[in-house]
């Protein structure tokens, strides 16, 4: 199988994301991928897909992905149905970590039990 076809979940997975400054080349059968995510968290996402179709150090594929924005984890964008427990078990995999969103996000929140569908929150990094 050739390696572009190997990877193009991962190359589907930067064009969801958004994924600018993209540069995807085959130099000796080895897939070469450039970009920038807006975020840790989506960086992520993509070293995450990688590996599950590379393996933990793929020898047929090398990756320069850069994050735009380190401030922050990840920006969220709240949904109906949603607890900052629930956001912080997606994000930490620990729903307690919601005490460390809502105080990245005292500016918006008053209570930690009061979000609102629309909103968007920062995900410190942690």
């Amino acid at each position: 199988m050739p390696v572009k076809a190997k990877y193009q979940d991962v190359l589907d997975l930067g064009e969801k994301l958004g994924v600018e400054n993209g540069n995807v080349r085959v130099e000796d059968g080895i897939l070469k991928i450039k970009g920038t995510t807006k975020t840790q968290y989506e960086k992520n996402l993509l070293w995450d897909e990688i590996k599950r179709i590379g393996g933990e150090q793929p020898n047929d594929l090398m990756a320069n992905i850069i994050v735009a924005d380190d401030s922050v984890y990840h920006r969220h964008t709240v949904v109906k149905g949603e607890t900052l427990g629930g956001i912080a078990k997606h994000y930490y995999k620990n729903a307690m970590k919601y005490k460390e969103i809502f105080e990245a996000n005292r500016g918006i929140l008053d209570n930690p039990d009061l979000i609102k569908v629309g909103q968007v929150l920062d995900i410190p990094n942690l």
